[in-house]
């Protein structure tokens, strides 16, 4: 049985059955434990090995973090060939049992003491290192090659990744002049007078938001009032904000009335729209002398008013529609009159709607509650109260929406 398996070996494949005979006794066997190393990386060569039995697993780093498996070796295998042909030589890599094996050895001196009787090893010899020679180069083309396409792939990834960063650092200063080009928009400042307080906050629910507000000087001592929250968001509700502003301030200073002022800049809306998008808004004017809030709502949250002795009311409300989906359109008109010490509440539906980590709505009755206490307060700091608690109850949640808050205080 072991005659055969030195046959099988290419180096003693041309020798007679009787020299094989001959070199098994002269072979020394070995045995070896499971992870006993044969020899280590760098020891000197002398040996040519023939495994009997079990698996042995050729390493480069043995026993270190970075220890690398090159290659398994099993019965009837053989290795070593470098250290019959090359006295002195070191070995490259580690030989370390993978269970038990059993290997035959031969010497550099028992080789050339056959290589004398038979020299037809040296032939073979030379064939076998030609064959390992080109195997190895082959091998070595093929993952030369392996690495070049990684290295390519990874070079092509890392190209489209840095383009990547290029437009989102390009989209990122773009969303930065939009949203400063946005917050322009709105006013710097809102108005004071003798007998009113007014108080606003925004809060987008990306970098640039669709919802607008604005308190703004019409003549024979009025003021416009105004709140609104574009379908969507981004950048396009945004444009689509700033356009709809534009049209309602350029339309309130001719004299109309709120609803007035609504229908026309409704017409020019779904005149000029080519998209699917609306604005709900409340406009309105103020009487400074009068304290009468006249206003036309177009589908917009209806407004709260926080009288003197705390109680919440919702102003009664029929149906009203967005500005921009049709060219004759229904709003709802209203009239109210501010006592001193009431307070005006509108509001976006970012508010009503906004969840918290259960994913349950503020609602209408916690602003209610909410603005209940603050009687007495001005303007700007109900506002601020307002989000505040919003916040807290979002409690670190996603907002799915802008949340503007408009308040007009009567002193």
């Amino acid at each position: 049985m072991t005659t055969n398996l030195l046959k099988r070996i290419p180096l003693f494949a041309d020798l007679p059955e009787n020299e094989l005979d001959r070199i098994l006794s002269v072979l020394s066997v070995k045995e070896l434990q499971d992870r006993e190393i044969l020899f280590s990386e760098g020891d000197p060569g002398d040996d040519f090995y023939i495994i009997m039995s079990g698996e042995l697993e050729v390493l480069l780093g043995a026993g270190q973090l970075e220890e690398l498996q090159l290659n398994v070796v099993r019965e009837g295998e053989h290795f070593g060939e470098m250290s019959l042909i090359m006295p002195g030589g070191h070995r490259t890599a580690t030989v370390r049992a993978l269970g038990k094996a059993s290997l035959l050895s031969l010497s550099r001196p028992q080789f050339l003491d056959l290589t004398r009787k038979h020299p037809e090893l040296s032939t073979s010899m030379v064939r076998v290192l030609s064959q390992r020679l080109d195997a190895t180069n082959t091998q070595t083309f093929h993952d030369l090659t392996e690495k070049n396409k990684q290295l390519q792939n990874a070079y092509d990834e890392l190209k489209a990744a840095q383009a990547q960063l290029i437009e989102k650092e390009r989209l990122e200063r773009e969303l930065q002049v939009a949203a400063d080009i946005q917050l322009s928009i709105l006013p710097d400042e809102l108005p004071k007078t003798a007998d009113f307080e007014f108080g606003a906050r925004i809060l987008p629910a990306r970098q640039v938001g669709g919802d607008l507000y604005d308190v703004f000087v019409l003549k024979d001592d009025q003021l416009g009032v105004l709140i609104g929250d574009v379908a969507d968001k981004g950048v396009p509700s945004a444009i689509f904000m700033a356009r709809a502003h534009a049209l309602i301030m350029a339309e309130a200073d001719t004299g109309m009335t709120a609803g007035e002022v609504m229908r026309v800049v409704n017409r020019h809306i779904t005149r000029l729209q080519k998209t699917t998008q609306f604005v709900t808004v409340l406009y309105g004017i103020l009487n400074l002398k009068t304290r009468v809030f006249s206003y036309a709502r177009a589908g917009h949250e209806p407004p709260l008013i926080l009288h003197p002795d705390g109680t919440v009311e919702r102003i009664p409300h029929s149906s009203g529609m967005a500005l921009g989906l049709w060219e004759d359109i229904s709003l709802d008109e209203r009239t109210v009159t501010l006592p001193p010490g009431s307070t005006f509440f509108l509001f976006t539906d970012g508010l009503t709607d906004c969840r918290d980590t259960h994913g349950e709505p503020f609602g209408l009755e916690r602003i209610k509650k909410t603005l209940s206490g603050l009687s007495g307060v001005d303007a700007q700091k109900a506002c601020d109260h307002m989000l505040e608690t919003l916040i807290e109850y979002q409690d670190g949640s996603k907002q799915d929406d802008d949340v503007t808050l408009v308040a007009i205080h009567a002193l």
